[in-house]
């Protein structure tokens, strides 16, 4: 199975961007479809995940972000963005009981 990020780029604080995610290449369903991000000295950390239809996100997305699943797309709507959101967006599904990732995405939010 392989994953297709798109959507990055360059943003001012407050602004938005929408990230996509499109898995190509899977025989059996998967239930698990979620974004991570890690940014320069730091830890890849969950910013959201849907399993099975149920969003579930980290303690600083504090309602600025939905994600959202159209079948094998996954999308992330990022709102007010922060400059601490800087970061390489990364999207992950779980399938066969493996994480598989995608190439990464550059949000960058700077005035």
């Amino acid at each position: 199975v392989q994953l297709q990020a798109s959507g990055g780029g360059s943003v001012q604080p407050g602004g938005s961007l929408r990230l996509s995610c499109a898995v190509s290449g899977r025989i059996l369903p998967i239930h698990i479809m979620g974004w991570y991000r890690q940014a320069p000295g730091k830890q890849r950390e969950l910013v959201a995940r849907i399993e099975s239809g149920r969003a579930n996100y980290a303690d600083f997305v504090a309602g600025r972000f939905t994600i959202s699943r159209d079948k094998d797309t996954v999308n992330l709507q990022m709102n007010s963005l922060k400059p601490g959101d800087t970061a390489v967006y990364y999207c992950n599904v779980v399938y066969l009981g493996m994480n598989v990732w995608g190439q990464g995405t550059l949000v960058t939010v700077a005035s």
